[in-house]
């Protein structure tokens, strides 16, 4: 539901809670299913009970025995039915064969669409899914189950995708901006190399693969190193320019979603929340965010196997891939339908990593054109640069090792944005853009910010 009316889906929802068009949206290029997984997340459930959530900040369902409420929740509006919180699925591995079955139910449900070829688009915690998920499709469809549909699988898109935290967790970014002074750098610094902390922990977790120790690992690293964004900085881990509360891309589609009237319209059996705590909680036992356990491995075998892969954002990552004659292709600028040069492309044949300008972590909604156009090359088996060219395995992109280009601290923000501000997708800042972070940006005294905090390679 993120993906669906945040970014890429036909609806946005505004701030008095009316669905309006998104011109950019993905389904001018082609069906979309949006899927809510696993069981518990998002729409989906295992088992409808009621219940009321006493901590937003947590998220917790607690479970009514009784069909009376507290009134303190009758007031915050928790109460209402939600899926039993039950502690499965607790990995990546272990939610990819529900996923496969979803597809399976779906494709027999409507077989109008299991004649046609399947795209696969996630983003964030989509690193791990997009390739564990997809190989084990792969595999199944491989086995010639009778009965079961083939996934015609052509494509893997990944946007900013979570792969292996030992080459992810390190801080750095591109906009010229040093947050930390030098006693948060020094603490960051200790928090991720010191003996025995994040890194070193890290390190353990891909040796002994100890579901204790990986669970150990992940939390310390959350803790110690992610959070210091938000606990010291007051700014959003997922878009380093604006500070919290960050109100982009809005959040007016939960309200909406929990109308009477859309649930009665859509079927819902359960009240819709951004968060499962249930899911968070059974996957934190294993420690699944602090492994890579196979996703490097597995788009390596996709690629193999002649699936289009794109990654977008995720520069180291896609340098462990390996992909042939990727270290030898070069970046080129995108071109767009509106003129301007919104990011840039490495490519090697049916491989490729984008980088976008001025955007946070859901490019979509920030950058939404660049978006819509690339999705469109990758999937039709064009090269991302042009859209021009139909890429055969020597298809490779000719320029500059590395993309040097400089966002600058233009878009930065130095005052908290009003939650009800929209987003100038032209100029990368609040509308109007922000009097207070422009002018502040322009400013003598500000010039300490013009430093980058550089990330140590390991």
């Amino acid at each position: 539901m993120i993906g669906l009316f945040q970014e890429n889906g036909p609806c946005r929802v505004d701030a008095n809670g009316n669905a309006i068009n998104n011109p950019y949206a993905w389904n001018n290029a082609s069906n979309m299913i949006f899927i809510d997984q696993p069981a518990q997340v998002g729409f989906s459930y295992s088992t409808p009970t009621p219940g009321y959530i006493p901590d937003a900040t947590s998220g917790e369902i607690v479970v009514l025995n009784s069909t009376s409420c507290p009134s303190d929740n009758i007031t915050q509006g928790t109460c209402g039915t939600y899926s039993t919180p039950e502690l499965k699925p607790n990995s990546t591995a272990a939610a990819a064969p529900a996923f496969w079955a979803t597809l399976q139910g779906f494709m027999g449900a409507f077989p109008q669409y299991s004649r046609e070829t399947f795209h696969f688009s996630t983003e964030s915690y989509g690193g791990h899914y997009g390739p564990v998920f997809n190989e084990y499709i792969e595999g199944q469809n491989a086995k010639n189950i009778p009965g079961a549909h083939n996934i015609s699988l052509e494509t893997v898109l990944i946007g900013n995708g979570w792969y292996n935290p030992l080459i992810q967790v390190f801080p750095g970014n591109t906009y010229d901006y040093s947050p930390y002074n030098a006693t948060t750098a020094e603490l960051l610094y200790n928090n991720l190399y010191g003996a025995g902390n994040c890194v070193d922990q890290l390190i353990e977790c891909a040796n002994t693969g100890s579901n204790v120790i990986c669970s150990a690992a992940d939390n310390y690293c959350a803790h110690n190193v992610e959070e210091i964004y938000d606990i010291v900085l007051n700014r959003d881990e997922y878009d380093i320019r604006e500070l919290a509360p960050d109100p982009f891309p809005p959040g007016f589609y939960v309200a909406y979603l929990n109308t009477a009237t859309v649930q009665n319209a859509i079927g819902a059996y359960v009240n819709y929340t951004e968060f499962s705590a249930a899911v968070g909680n059974a996957f934190n036992t294993t420690g699944d965010d602090g492994r890579e356990d196979g996703t490097i491995e597995d788009m390596r075998e996709l690629l193999e196997q002649g699936i289009t892969v794109m990654m977008l954002g995720g520069q180291a990552v896609s340098l462990e891939v390996s992909q042939p004659g990727f270290d030898k292709a070069g970046y080129v600028n995108v071109t767009t339908s509106d003129g301007v040069v919104h990011g840039q492309v490495k490519q090697s044949g049916a491989f490729s990593f984008v980088r976008i300008y001025e955007s946070g972590h859901e490019v979509p909604f920030y950058q939404p054109l660049i978006s819509l156009e690339i999705f469109e090359r990758a999937i039709a088996g064009r090269d991302i640069a042009t859209g021009c060219v139909d890429v055969d395995s020597g298809y490779m992109t000719s320029g500059p090792a590395e993309s040097t280009y400089r966002e600058g601290n233009f878009t930065i923000q130095f005052s908290v944005v009003n939650t009800t501000a929209t987003y100038n997708v032209t100029t990368g800042e609040p509308n109007p853009p922000s009097k207070e972070g422009r002018f502040a940006k322009r400013q003598p005294d500000q010039a300490q910010f013009g430093k980058v905090l550089k990330p140590v390679k390991l």
